[in-house]
């Protein structure tokens, strides 16, 4: 029977192919491009990752119905799960949010002082949201899943809370993108304007698969431990 998710078998170039903004995904693991017609477990094994754990990840970041059983989520590795997850977090912090301000002060520049001081200031408590939740995770959910890890619990149970700010983070970046739709004068550069929502909502989709890989993948396998250290 041939699988409609990735697998270990199929060409790594195909299943790039089939979902580009892998390619973002990919560094984030370790995974370097020129990977020729060798297989995900080919370069898997190449690079000294676990190719079910990338395939989690991959199939997560590509199908919307895509729910991995338990068997899967209890045999990942999940300090190289967490490793991934902290390494997001440096991406979007170090990578995708400057380059989105970037682009936010060349179009609030010319728009005029009202809609600048609108924008600049709207993106600026987004950025103090986005730090503060990833820190939380990093402080506290982090070494908390690395106590369990080691057969110990250092607080309460963190399973039922620590992915609930995610949505807020996704909705506050549409609010972004309704402010440029419905209040930008017209006169503002079409290009700027189009790479602005582009970014925005490509990173909007970035971390809502991030944090589908933890609701479907990391909440699970923290509550698995919990149970079983107690």
């Amino acid at each position: 029977m041939i699988s409609r998710y990735f697998t270990g078998k199929m060409k790594m170039a195909d299943v790039v192919s089939a979902n580009h903004n892998l390619i973002l995904v990919m560094p984030r693991l370790g995974i370097p491009l020129g990977f020729g017609e060798h297989s995900v477990q080919e370069v898997c094994e190449r690079n000294g990752l676990p190719v079910d754990l990338v395939l989690l990840i991959f199939n997560v970041y590509t199908f919307d119905d895509y729910a991995p059983d338990a068997d899967a989520i209890h045999t990942i590795d999940a300090h190289r799960l967490v490793a991934y997850l902290e390494s997001s977090h440096a991406y979007y912090l170090n990578e995708r949010l400057p380059h989105i301000q970037r682009h936010l002060v060349r179009v609030a520049s010319n728009a005029g002082s009202r809609y600048s001081q609108i924008l600049t200031s709207f993106f600026a408590d987004y950025e103090k949201e986005v730090r503060e939740h990833f820190s939380c995770e990093e402080q506290q959910v982090f070494p908390y899943i690395h106590s369990l890890l080691q057969g110990t619990r250092n607080s309460e149970a963190l399973s039922d809370h620590f992915a609930d700010n995610h949505t807020a983070l996704i909705d506050t970046l549409s609010d972004l993108t309704r402010i440029v739709y419905k209040y930008l004068p017209g006169d503002v550069l079409i290009e700027d304007l189009s790479e602005l929502v582009f970014f925005v909502m490509q990173l909007s989709s970035d971390l809502e698969k991030h944090a589908l890989l933890e609701e479907k993948v990391l909440i699970p396998y923290v509550k698995h431990l919990e149970r079983s250290v107690q």
